[in-house]
């Protein structure tokens, strides 16, 4: 099995575009989304339209959600909150129990799926270094999870008692190990890469690779900046922060 993990789309259209044709091009055989599905871009409709003409099974994001009501924004940065409002005051009543119906935590046979961590999934909280990663780790009952949130691919690996990040974002599974996979962000990275991020997880070879993949930036931009959204949501897909 040939596994597609988007994650953090983030209303980019053009960014999930480039990313389905590519996985179109990569012959996937499902396509799954750790979750943010909208928010900060403007085509939340279209986005969530393309989930589900492929059927792509989604876990919900902190964004999804907040936009939804499930959760309270008040903590969300002013840039976040502006783009959560103007994300409920343009996509139609109709989507929100699509998103409302997300779940937090998906589970197959070959991984785990979830928006940020496993420990109190709810909460949203960042895995964005070795000591935030003890506590999925305890809760895997399964060697593969995948996770986004952080924009940045990334990916721990436990042996053992031991916790160390990956030198490469491309690894044989070994199934004596453990590792969380972070996919990084369609339409919002910030690990200064502005391409597209997504993984692919051969269950066959046991292989997961990233993959990047470019798209029509300025096209998203200027979405952004006509719908009077934060100018630097646009600015910031330039350069991958």
């Amino acid at each position: 099995m040939r596994y597609a993990i988007l994650s953090d789309i983030h209303g980019n259209l053009e960014a999930l575009e480039a990313v389905i044709a590519d996985c179109k091009c990569q012959k996937v055989d499902t396509v799954l989304c750790a979750g943010d599905i909208i928010g900060y871009g403007t085509n939340p409709k279209e986005c969530i339209e393309i989930l589900q003409k492929y059927k792509v099974v989604c876990v919900a994001g902190n964004n999804d959600w907040a936009v939804s009501g499930r959760l309270d924004a008040t903590h969300f940065t002013p840039d976040e909150k502006a783009a959560i409002m103007w994300t409920r005051d343009n996509l139609p009543f109709e989507y929100y129990n699509y998103l409302n119906a997300l779940e937090l935590i998906l589970k197959n046979k070959d991984f785990i799926l979830a928006h940020s961590t496993l420990h109190n999934p709810k909460d949203f909280h960042y895995m964005d270094d070795i000591s935030k990663a003890p506590d999925t780790f305890y809760l895997m009952d399964n060697p593969v999870c995948f996770v986004g949130h952080t924009h940045v691919p990334k990916i721990f690996i436990q042996q053992g008692s031991n916790i160390f990040y990956s030198n490469g974002l491309d690894i044989e599974v070994n199934p004596t190990y453990k590792y969380v996979v972070n996919a990084g962000s369609v339409g919002q990275p910030r690990d200064g890469n502005p391409m597209a991020s997504y993984c692919i997880y051969d269950t066959k070879m046991k292989m997961i690779e990233n993959k990047r993949v470019r798209y029509d930036v300025a096209a998203a931009q200027q979405k952004i900046l006509a719908a009077g959204l934060p100018e630097f949501l646009a600015q910031r897909l330039a350069v991958g922060e």
